[in-house]
């Protein structure tokens, strides 16, 4: 049998050590998780963690990025099926809540992310994935005079991301979900020009 490349090796250990995390980390949440555990958990020893990784932080953030850029393609599918820009900013908005809900980006996302990584960081993550897509979609859709111009379309994309996600925690946190949708989307209809 051929040796496997370095590589190979490296893309096989690091894939290991992010399987095993996100899956507790999703489970248990980012401090109740030891580098110990994880190791155990993807079949490889603690040096190789901290071959790949400086630390368990390090490690975290690379399966974060991993989800949101997950959630990235399947948010950019939904768009992409849609021809109408509104049209797609409702299947995208209705699309990531129901992402949302999914145990394992409640967690990662949207509860550890932002205190494990710190705000500037989770915010900066978040600008290289789901913000570009929001961004790209106000600014067709002001071109296209669906929306009037404002100073700021990338102020303006941050401000819908933080009301989507508030309404996702929200979702998450008991309110019913049906009500929590529409009032977001009359906030986001309140936009588009008549």
């Amino acid at each position: 049998m051929p040796r496997r490349s370095q590589e190979e090796r490296t893309r096989s250990t690091r894939s290991a050590l992010t399987t095993a995390a996100r899956g507790l980390f999703a489970s248990r949440g980012y401090s109740a998780v030891s580098t110990d555990e994880i190791v155990r958990a993807a079949g490889v020893t603690r040096g190789a963690l901290y071959h790949h990784y400086a630390d368990k932080q390090a490690l975290f953030r690379d399966v974060f990025e991993q989800i949101e850029a997950e959630i990235t393609d399947e948010i950019s599918a939904a768009f992409s099926a849609e021809s109408d820009h509104l049209a797609a900013m409702a299947a995208g908005v209705t699309l990531f809540l129901d992402i949302c809900q999914r145990p394992e980006v409640l967690r990662i996302s949207l509860t550890d992310a932002p205190a494990v990584l710190g705000w500037s960081l989770w915010r900066e993550i978040e600008a290289q994935h789901g913000l570009h897509l929001i961004t790209a979609k106000l600014s067709a859709a002001t071109a296209e005079g669906l929306l009037p111009a404002t100073p700021s379309t990338e102020a303006l994309a941050q401000l819908i991301l933080s009301a989507v996600i508030e309404s996702a925690l929200m979702i998450a946190n008991g309110a019913d979900r049906e009500p929590t949708q529409q009032a977001l989307m009359t906030l986001l209809l309140g936009l588009v020009r008549r």
